[in-house]
């Protein structure tokens, strides 16, 4: 997929604009990118995380999750599919990962995650693999290496209310 380029750090944090780039050179520079999409995040949505293995989904799924309150540590769900997380306030957050489905779209109709799409914050890791199930209204988040520490970060805002121009 071809994007965009967008600017997207500022002096004291990053702008979120319906698309766009950032480079990280440090696992705390998409930590903070993480903390910064939490503050605008209004339930349900949906975050399709989509990268190689070591590319940082989860990295940046834990930083999200601790920025909207989450208090337990944060795991990745490679064999339990599914870890759901209480919200302060009320409110889920759902981690899916889809890597080791066989029969990606099936077995996550099976699991009900269609479901899950209204009932909170779902953020699927290896969102590729069921691309034809996710919902119009959500964001994408493709995370590539750039070199040994430093990643690639290209958002697109897929919410109705931030659609581009």
């Amino acid at each position: 997929m071809n994007f965009s380029q967008t600017s997207a750090l500022v002096s004291r944090g990053f702008v979120l604009s319906p698309m766009a780039t950032i480079r990280s050179d440090r696992p705390e520079v998409t930590r903070e990118l993480a903390r910064e999409l939490a503050r605008d995040l209004r339930s349900p949505i949906v975050i399709a995380l989509y990268g190689d293995l070591g590319a940082g989904k989860t990295l940046f799924t834990q930083a999200l999750a601790q920025a909207l309150g989450v208090a337990q540590p944060v795991t990745s769900p490679t064999f339990t599919l599914i870890n759901e997380y209480d919200l302060p306030g009320g409110g889920k957050l759902f981690h899916v990962d889809c890597y080791r489905l066989r029969d990606a779209e099936a077995e996550a109709i099976a699991l009900g995650l269609e479901e899950l799409f209204d009932a909170g914050v779902v953020v699927i890791e290896w969102a590729d693999r069921i691309a034809s199930l996710l919902p119009e209204n959500r964001i994408d988040i493709h995370i590539e290496h750039a070199g040994e520490e430093e990643r690639q970060i290209v958002i697109l805002d897929r919410r109705p209310d931030r659609a581009t121009a």
